[in-house]
């Protein structure tokens, strides 16, 4: 096989997936913004034609990024529903260091997404937003599966030590940050279950 059949059948069939592939490595190392369209469309590799008749503007990537992480199980939150784990364990998974090849720490795709289009208003926001408050309302059922009392309110509680130690974590690029959060999270779930 010749390099040119290998580089033409790279930008044949499966251009949305190279272009989400792209996006991803780019947007975590770089960041959002800091990535152009054109460069996706080199790391993918496609046309720039290719490229818009996929996502018309940037902020269609993005939020098909995001989309593509929610529904990959590749954010923390996808452990929230994994039925094959106890609802207790669920919630402290959420402290869990990343994949040990996760270097440099990144955080929260959903909580990046956000500060980088801190318009409220704004696509990639509201999506970012959608996500956050799934991730509250998924450790309400879990801590109310448990008979915990005022589970609204331990589960915001429970969310905010995890994003906190997400974002910590990234700060110090310190994968096992999260260890402090899992601390504070255990002596909630106990008090909140005692009695």
């Amino acid at each position: 096989m010749s390099a040119t059949t290998t580089a033409s059948e790279g930008r044949g069939r499966g251009g949305r997936e190279r272009i989400l592939a792209a996006a991803t490595r780019l947007f975590a190392v770089q960041g959002i913004n800091a990535t152009g369209m054109e460069q996706v469309a080199e790391a993918a590799p496609v046309s720039k034609r290719t490229l818009y008749a996929h996502f018309r503007t940037k902020d269609d990537l993005v939020i098909a990024h995001l989309e593509h992480l929610a529904s990959s199980g590749a954010t923390l939150e996808s452990v929230l529903t994994r039925e094959d784990i106890p609802p207790r364990e669920r919630i402290l998974a959420l402290f869990d260091q990343p994949a040990p090849d996760a270097a440099p720490v990144r955080g929260c795709p959903f909580i990046d997404a956000a500060a980088e289009f801190p318009d409220p208003h704004s696509t990639v926001h509201s999506y970012a937003r959608e996500q956050k408050l799934r991730m509250v309302g998924l450790v309400t059922a879990l801590v109310t599966e448990l008979g915990c009392r005022e589970p609204v309110a331990l589960a915001e509680q429970l969310v905010t030590l995890a994003d906190g130690a997400a974002s910590r974590a990234m700060v110090l690029d310190e994968a096992d940050y999260g260890r402090h959060a899992r601390a504070a999270a255990e002596t909630l779930l106990a008090h909140a279950l005692a009695g």
